[in-house]
């Protein structure tokens, strides 16, 4: 049976904290995942054939117990014995382990075709991990983690927990294959993927992915009506999406192999009913001086920079949306107003693509500790019906108009030195978002918080999009009675001298009584 919440968090806290204990001084902390989370998602396939090849045995099907198609029709990989966690944990101790790791999920990955890509590629033969480092880790899971027919969705929140403890125990600088997962739930409260395609060009470890089908699910939608594309550039991470799709059960178009959206776009002619995205941010380089100059994804709009990437992954994504598709994703904040993009904002703006703009706290993520702008794009904003999930919209005509947002004030802390938006943050937002897009919402611009923007206000700003700008400020300092507060603090800083004068006059006193003049 599945446990309940805090029992879970217990046995997430217990288990990360002992594999971290065991993995520290041995090994730098970006490898952590890489050494921990294939062992994770051993033990989740081992324990999920075992359970289909009891069922097979109880339904007096004992012929077809080593048949691939009779544990693949019911989306349960065919593991041989070698492959097995019982039979990982029966050689744990032994000399060579790290040999029968890597050939055990070598034989997944060869056995299953939908894995492909996905599992690491001799990798604990060349970690130059101790045997007895790899079979503590090993006990460490297999102690922990006891999986039951009705709770398999225990380890696909335990890779979540593990991947968002690892991003923060690497920190600045580094993270970047994790989105903090408030992030991705404000993004999909915004957005709403319901059903169609959902789109990341830079996937990371399937956060987005994650997240979307958990929204639809607590919405009480249907996530068989959702397919999901991605790309992901660094090989190990997407390994790490692939796992997370599998552990979830979803099967996930990520390409090929990991590859370079820019250079190797494997999904040219897709077009997307959702995008969500973290891209890199303020990505140098991109592209040599000469390339993809011609790229039919800046059709119609100046070539990005090479200096800077945040125009080039914002024009991908235009390319990629539907007739009336939707976006968002992550920049950040010189985006908004970059003197050599300006043109490309220009003409986004004047295209009727930019619905909202957001600006999130600082310290939302793990690798960098500036704020941050949720954009939020649409291929459509006339008036028009919409289905989402089981409610019918009527949207309003917000073709000349921008949604302005500035949130970083909000969300409490986390880690003790991160800041998240609580659930009360994203429901809060995204109301304010979808109040201010229909015809019968009871939207109100909000000092300090929102404000809805002419096409012509933000034409008179040079095209800028900072809120700040646009949002009015409250001058708190009108309200103040001067005089009174001279008064007040004269007052006080009257009786404050007089204890100092009174504090002195006894000390003096006290020093005399003993024979010094001071």
């Amino acid at each position: 049976m599945a446990k309940s919440k805090n029992k879970t968090k217990a046995l997430e806290e217990i288990l990360y904290n002992d594999i971290a204990k065991t993995l520290r001084g041995v090994v730098e902390a970006a490898e952590y995942k890489h050494v921990t989370l294939p062992l994770l998602f051993l033990k989740f396939v081992s324990d999920k054939f075992e359970l289909q090849r009891e069922k097979l045995t109880n339904e007096g099907k004992t012929k077809f117990i080593e048949m691939k198609e009779f544990y693949q029709k019911d989306n349960v990989f065919y593991l041989i014995e070698e492959s097995r966690w019982s039979y990982i944990v029966k050689n744990a101790k032994s000399s060579d382990i790290s040999i029968k790791l890597d050939t055990a999920l070598n034989n997944i990955e060869k056995n299953n075709p939908s894995l492909k890509g996905a599992l690491p590629d001799n990798y604990y033969s060349r970690l130059n991990l101790s045997s007895s480092k790899i079979a503590a880790l090993i006990d460490h899971i297999n102690n922990n983690i006891h999986i039951g027919d009705e709770s398999f969705d225990l380890m696909g929140r335990i890779y979540e927990y593990f991947l968002q403890k690892f991003a923060v125990l690497e920190g600045k600088g580094k993270g970047e294959f994790y989105t903090p997962k408030s992030t991705v739930n404000l993004i999909a409260e915004m957005i709403e993927p319901y059903s169609g395609k959902i789109y990341d060009p830079c996937c990371g470890s399937g956060g987005m992915f994650v997240q979307s089908l958990k929204f639809i699910e607590a919405h009480k939608g249907d996530t068989k009506k959702v397919a999901v594309f991605g790309q992901e550039s660094i090989d190990t991470t997407y390994r790490l999406a692939k796992m997370n799709l599998a552990l979830r059960g979803i099967s996930g178009n990520l390409g090929k192999t990991n590859a370079d959206t820019f250079a190797n776009d494997q999904h040219k002619d897709l077009k997307a009913d959702y995008v969500m995205a973290n891209p890199p941010f303020n990505q140098k380089d991109w592209r040599a001086e000469s390339e993809l100059k011609d790229d039919p994804r800046w059709a119609g709009y100046d070539v990005p920079p090479v200096s800077n990437a945040n125009y080039a992954w914002i024009l991908n994504i235009v390319s990629k949306l539907s007739v009336n598709g939707t976006a968002g994703f992550l920049l950040a904040n010189g985006a908004l107003s970059d003197s050599d993009t300006r043109n490309i904002r220009r003409r986004l703006i004047e295209n009727n693509l930019v619905e909202a703009i957001i600006v999130l706290p600082r310290n939302t993520f793990y690798s960098t500790d500036i704020s941050v702008t949720l954009w939020i794009l649409s291929k459509n904003k006339k008036a028009r019906d919409v289905q989402v999930g089981d409610d019918n919209r009527k949207l309003r005509d917000r073709e000349r108009e921008i949604l302005f947002m500035d949130l970083r004030t909000w969300g409490s802390e986390f880690e003790k030195k991160y800041i998240e938006l609580t659930p009360e943050d994203i429901s809060k937002a995204s109301n304010i978002l979808h109040s201010w897009q229909e015809v019968d919402g009871d939207y109100q611009d909000i000092p300090e918080t929102c404000r809805g923007v002419s096409f012509d206000e933000i034409k008179n700003n040079d095209f800028s999009l900072v809120p700040s700008k646009y949002i009015e400020f409250v001058d708190r300092d009108n309200t103040i009675d001067f005089d009174k507060e001279m008064k007040r603090i004269q007052k006080d800083m009257s009786k404050i001298l007089s204890e100092e004068t009174t504090a002195e006059k006894e000390l003096r006193e006290a020093f005399k009584g003993l024979g010094y003049e001071i």
